[in-house]
């Protein structure tokens, strides 16, 4: 099974990729994309999130069905900060690039059976800096709850879940939804 756990920054994320992993022997982690960026490119800034994004689908393109694998972060991630930084007012990407990130996304997201969206909703448990930038999280995240309903990016085939509450409660939620 190839699942990608998505959300916005300190939701629980980590958490709940490395929950899965133990509950799924066999599946490979694909850890964030961040780690795999040119540290030189500052971490909220709209071409760290696109370099991420080509990480995150190159990688899915990669996975043959059946593979099993956990991923944390994918490409509807990326596109949300996208939004995020256009929201609030601080860059982002032409139209031009957008509609090509779009159609990578979508084609990525064809290679994924099970998207896990963790919303920050129902996250008040986790306590979160200030430098961790709440204004770009919330944006975040209220732009990728839109975009899960944009076929454009996420295929209306994709099964997706959204999980909340406490670290159990998200893993058994996931762990529901997958075939016996």
């Amino acid at each position: 099974m190839r699942i990608v756990v998505s959300g916005t920054h300190a939701t629980g994320k980590s958490t709940l990729v490395a929950d899965l992993a133990d509950a799924l022997r066999g599946h490979t982690v694909l850890g964030d994309p961040w780690e795999l960026v040119d540290e030189h490119l500052p971490p909220s800034s709209a071409e760290s999130f696109v370099e991420q994004l080509h990480v995150a689908a190159d990688r899915l393109l990669a996975l043959e069905p059946g593979e099993r694998v956990v991923a944390e972060r994918g490409p509807l991630d990326l596109l949300a900060y996208l939004e995020a930084l256009r929201a609030l007012g601080r860059g982002g990407v032409t139209v031009d690039a957008t509609t090509g990130l779009r159609s990578l996304a979508l084609r990525a997201h064809s290679h994924v059976d099970l998207l896990v969206v963790v919303p920050l909703a129902g996250t008040h448990w986790l306590h979160v800096p200030d430098e961790e930038d709440p204004d770009l999280r919330e944006a975040a995240d209220t732009a990728l709850l839109d975009l899960l309903d944009d076929d454009g990016v996420v295929p209306a085939s994709l099964a997706v879940v959204e999980v909340g509450g406490d670290p159990r409660r998200r893993l058994a939620n996931v762990l529901a939804r997958l075939p016996r």
